[in-house]
């Protein structure tokens, strides 16, 4: 039998593979997926069991006018420079699509989020990747070099590595004609946000997620701030794709936990306690790492490989994160868990360490 020629029109990629989310009988500590540990703010369950589900029949509000509206006021800007997305991975996909369309390379980092990668192939646009200096950091002079658009985390991931504002600048300063993403998925854990610069740069686009600070990875809420051209372009190019990308439940509870500003504060202190506690733990345990401002810690084992390790802790139930690319093999991204999780964690390492003896 002949090839079957339909094949041809197939668009091939290869997607990005997310973080395991294991099915097993018995105690679990997931540390794989940078998920918070805590629940979402008991506002998320009253809004819930406010919710009116006689509207489910409905569809959504298109604008997500409420969420929109709530984002503009917690961050003191215009709701014209708010744009909400089904999870940031949604409101990235969308921002490549809407500003990344020149035949010059974009530019994000050799070690960054993974999906920078399958979304320029999937879209057919054109890429570089500026290696990280050996301790992981962003050399900003190799984003002083002709492009078309700019995209990189801060606090950066898998790495946990954050860009000090002044050298966003540097780089901001030097690419006034592209649009620049600054990815702040874990910027509430450490470190400055670029949402200060928003006036001063109106090539600057700043993307937050609900997922991780929030506790709300299970209800895919992130977002955008800009200058209102911005937003007003990524607009057009989500309702020509999907006008209805925000539910009800998404846009009210989302809406609800803004509110909660208490709630937020102490759930985001608990996780930077326990991570500057697993740094010193760690450390003895003869892991190094860069310094992370993030919810989850980049390690590389002494004692063991990081594949075995990744290995035996599955075995115990324990998930963390493995990747398999060069320059990240040799290292596990462990989120940060609650202190109880982060115990286990430690005396399950301590217990294969002693085996490898």
């Amino acid at each position: 039998m002949s090839e079957k020629k339909w094949k041809e029109n197939i668009r091939k990629v290869v997607p990005y593979v997310p973080g395991e989310q294991p099915k097993v009988e018995g105690e679990l500590i997931k540390l794989n997926t940078n998920e918070n540990p805590y629940p979402p703010s008991p506002l998320a369950e009253r809004a819930a069991k406010q919710m009116d589900t006689e509207k489910y029949r409905l569809y959504p509000d298109p604008a997500a006018s409420k969420l929109v509206h709530a984002l503009a006021e917690e961050y003191g800007v215009k709701d014209n420079q708010v744009f909400v997305g089904v999870g940031s991975d949604d409101v990235i996909a969308m921002s490549f699509l809407t500003f990344f369309n020149s035949d010059k390379p974009i530019l994000f980092p050799d070690v960054s989020y993974s999906f920078y990668e399958v979304w320029a192939d999937l879209f057919h646009i054109p890429y570089e990747r500026p290696m990280l200096d050996d301790s992981f950091n962003i050399r900003t002079d190799d984003y002083m070099r002709e492009n078309g658009g700019i995209i990189f985390p801060n606090p950066n991931a898998p790495t946990g590595v954050y860009l000090e504002l002044d050298s966003v600048k540097k780089i901001l300063d030097a690419n006034r004609d592209v649009i620049v993403i600054v990815d702040e998925a874990y910027i509430d854990f450490g470190g400055e946000s670029a949402l200060s610069l928003i006036d001063e740069y109106d090539n600057l686009l700043v993307v937050r997620t609900f997922s991780k600070s929030r506790s709300m990875a299970g209800l895919r809420i992130g977002y955008a701030i800009g200058n209102a051209e911005l937003i007003a372009a990524l607009n057009d190019v989500k309702y020509s794709y999907n006008s209805y990308t925000m539910n009800m439940a998404a846009i009210e509870l989302g809406t609800a936990v803004l509110a909660d500003k208490d709630y937020f504060n102490e759930t985001v202190a608990k996780i930077v306690v326990t991570r500057e506690n697993a740094k010193k733990r760690l450390t003895e345990l003869g892991f190094t790492f860069p310094d992370s401002k993030t919810n989850f810690i980049f390690a590389k084992p002494s004692k063991i490989t990081a594949k075995e390790l990744f290995e035996q802790l599955k075995k115990r139930n324990i998930y963390v994160r493995y990747f398999t690319a060069p320059r990240v093999n040799e290292h596990l991204r462990i989120t940060i868990g609650t202190d109880a999780e982060m115990e286990r964690f430690y005396q399950a390492v301590k217990e294969i360490q002693k085996d490898c003896k």
